[in-house]
């Protein structure tokens, strides 16, 4: 048996979202990533929060409409990474976002998703880099533990501005926070120039993954032009027994040019390659 393949919701943010649910059905995958971003996504943490039980079950139902399975939860607080970050400076900010955090963790218990990612904070110039990533390895094991209490996976994705942007410091920050797992977007790192064979190592601690066109300088790009080798990514999958769903995660936002894709044909593209490397 193959991997069981996502789709996420904001690869279509013009649709309404019950169309969004039911295309990602037509186009043949067997789940949804659901974008909990404020100001960007479908639904937003702002709404969806205030209720998290109502709200989750909600999300349940109209994902089960569509014959599909929730299966990751990417929660974001602000457009500006270091907003509402978890390892902010001010104390207040850090504890509203581990209250967010438990109503997060309640919308995920009854949306069904067995999965939930979060970002892992940011370097604030201010202040030594050492400093940042002591607030974010605290403030990630209290979170890791909150998840593990409520059985649901937690993943946090290293990303461009973010306090892990290489693969050196994302599998420091992985040894510190025990428990702590990963929805492995290789697209960040190869933006940067960063290499596949360096980004490799992370896999085994990838409980959630990411995947979509890029090239250097490029976060998000065609086919034609993507750099990555996911024929070797699938090997790598296999070898170090990957278990969670394969996320196919195009965006179609400004940001970083993400809005230059054919989202429907780059997905079934990708998926069907990724599913030609399973054999």
């Amino acid at each position: 048996m193959g991997y069981r393949y996502a789709c996420a919701d904001f690869t279509f943010p013009l649709l309404e979202h019950q169309n969004v649910l039911e295309l990602i059905r037509l186009l043949g995958f067997d789940g949804v990533d659901i974008g909990l971003f404020q100001d960007r996504s479908h639904l937003q943490p702002s709404d969806e929060l205030k209720d998290p039980s109502t709200s989750g079950e909600k999300l349940k139902q109209s994902v089960q409409d569509a014959g599909i399975a929730v299966a990751d939860v990417f929660l974001q607080s602000d457009l500006d990474f270091s907003v509402r970050a978890i390892n902010h400076p001010d104390d207040l900010v850090r504890k509203e976002e581990r209250e967010q955090f438990s109503k997060f963790l309640d919308y995920a218990l009854a949306a069904h998703s067995g999965h939930i990612t979060c970002l892992p904070g940011v370097h604030f110039a201010q202040e030594a880099y050492e400093q940042s990533y002591a607030r974010a390895t605290e403030e990630l094991l209290w979170r890791v533990g909150e998840a593990r209490r409520a059985g649901i996976a937690f993943g946090i994705e290293a990303h461009i501005g973010g306090i892990v942007d290489t693969p050196e410091k994302t599998a420091r920050l992985i040894a510190d926070v025990d428990g702590l797992t990963l929805t492995l977007d290789y697209t960040h790192f190869v933006r940067m120039g960063i290499t596949d064979e360096q980004i490799q190592p992370l896999m085994p601690y990838a409980s959630h993954f990411h995947a979509r066109g890029a090239a250097k300088g490029k976060l998000q790009t065609v086919r034609a032009e993507n750099t990555i080798d996911y024929d070797a990514v699938m090997r790598e999958m296999k070898k170090t027994g990957y278990q969670g769903f394969v996320g196919i995660e195009y965006t179609w936002t400004e940001w970083e040019d993400c809005n230059r894709t054919d989202n429907v044909s780059e997905s079934i593209l990708l998926m069907r390659q990724l599913k030609e490397a399973e054999r």
